[in-house]
């Protein structure tokens, strides 16, 4: 599977890549250190509101969480953003603004894609000017007493949350299609709160 979108992911000290054939998938422990991580949380809190889906099908509680943007125009959130993209290799004018998600006890994301369906109700809405999502760097800001794993359920690869870790995939398969097989579930939080934030990246650069 071609690297080219995501050139320097691959060979970075100490990452993990999943064996699979059919998922793109990278691990990477202590990405971000406690003080990044505890500076996140803070902003997340700050200003966190009710979380909302595209293609909403109408399915109660499908997607429970609270959600923060995070601002590039705050310095340390723009050093977030650059770690990202040098980490990567990814363009970073083609990254989407950083987002922070709050989880609380039994709030979860049920099994969902990240990218848009073509074709769908909103797919000309969000994906008209940019195209749709290619990589999703998602980094677990803290480690929630019990529960909030990441559950790629096709590929039956569960991750569990520890704090500064990154988990990144290519939501593409090599002939550029979206790839089912990224399908994914944010678990239920049984005990505690799980932070993470979500950096996604598109096909062009972000227009919002």
């Amino acid at each position: 599977m071609s690297m080219l979108d995501a050139p320097l992911l691959a060979g970075q000290p100490g990452i993990q890549r999943l064996p699979r054939r059919d998922l793109t998938l990278f691990v990477k422990k202590g990405f971000l250190d406690s003080d990044e991580c505890a500076g996140l949380i803070d902003r997340i809190e700050a200003n966190r509101r009710p979380s909302t889906i595209a293609d909403d099908l109408g399915y109660e509680a499908f997607r429970t969480s609270e959600t923060c943007d995070l601002e590039d125009s705050d310095p340390f959130v723009a050093a977030i953003n650059a770690k990202l993209a040098a980490y990567s290799g990814i363009d970073p004018a083609q990254g989407e603004q950083l987002q922070g998600q709050r989880y609380a006890v039994g709030q979860e994301f049920k099994a969902h894609t990240d990218y848009f369906e073509p074709g769908g109700l909103d797919f000309e809405r969000y994906c008209g000017r940019s195209g749709n999502r290619t990589w999703t760097l998602m980094v677990y800001l803290n480690q929630p007493a019990a529960g909030g794993a990441t559950r790629f359920t096709q590929v039956d690869k569960m991750i569990q949350p520890e704090t500064g870790k990154l988990v990144a995939w290519n939501n593409r398969l090599p002939d550029g299609t979206m790839n089912p097989a990224t399908i994914h579930h944010g678990m239920k939080v049984r005990s505690g709160v799980k932070y993470i934030i979500t950096k996604w990246y598109r096909e062009r650069i972000w227009a919002g």
